[in-house]
């Protein structure tokens, strides 16, 4: 099941999950990008957003206004919605309306995986690579991996450094895409947060902090997050055509 956190305010940029994209409201354009892959859930604290939902043939479960991440918004869905322990749950954030559902079906198949072959994986996520240039802004998350396409670290620095000034357009750019099953949903949302969680504020690295693996898939994407009035601009831009 994939199901979409859509909480109303956002402090960045104003009721952004409601505005336009090429016609629909930007949560609606998100899970119409996605809909073909499997049942789409949107869960949310606005009632506006429960109407639009219905209103375009999404299910939709009202959840508590006082969540700090859209992860925590996820899990009380999934306990509303009494899904089995081993129920694959995609998150995929309100804000990426122009996702490629391609993108989604390789963490679904990456999820898969580790729920068959029990390797001890709590999440699964994605990366792609991004030039130097983006890896400057720290809007754009990287991540680390090891040799097993495991998250090591995630951090908005410029990371890893090269200390002989080494230019490499290899910097991992990670994309907010996150797999579970629901055991390990409710497991990582049991988890306090944690002091590099609070510093860089990515709550992915409570998992690590925890001494908990995160898989990572590389993608090929042109989406991103609408964070701002401008990552809207500029999406458009691209995308608009």
């Amino acid at each position: 099941m994939i199901i979409i956190p859509a909480r109303l305010n956002s402090s960045r940029f104003a009721n952004k999950i409601l505005v336009d994209i090429l016609g629909l409201p930007m949560v609606i354009k998100t899970a119409k990008q996605v809909s073909s892959l499997d049942k789409v859930v949107i869960a949310t604290d606005s009632q506006e957003v429960i109407d639009l939902a219905k209103e375009h043939g999404f299910d939709a479960v009202m959840t508590s206004t006082e969540h700090q991440s859209g992860t925590d918004r996820i899990n009380e869905a999934v306990n509303i919605l009494e899904l089995p322990e081993d129920e694959i749950i995609i998150n995929v954030q309100g804000d990426e309306p122009f996702i490629e559902p391609e993108v989604i079906q390789a963490v679904i198949n990456r999820v898969k995986k580790v729920k068959d072959n029990n390797e001890g994986i709590m999440i699964t996520s994605c990366y792609k690579e991004i030039s130097s240039e983006l890896a400057d802004d720290p809007n754009h998350v990287k991540v680390i991996l090891d040799e097993y396409s495991n998250a090591i670290y995630f951090s908005r620095a410029k990371v890893p450094y090269h200390r002989d000034h080494y230019d490499s357009s290899a910097y991992c750019g990670h994309l907010g895409i996150y797999g579970f099953t629901k055991k390990s949903l409710n497991a990582f949302c049991e988890l306090n947060s944690s002091k590099l969680e609070n510093i860089e504020k990515l709550e992915q690295l409570r998992a690590i902090d925890n001494g908990h693996k995160i898989a990572m898939v590389k993608v090929s994407s042109k989406s991103f997050g609408i964070d701002t009035e401008e990552d809207l601009k500029n999406a458009l831009k691209i995308f608009d055509k």
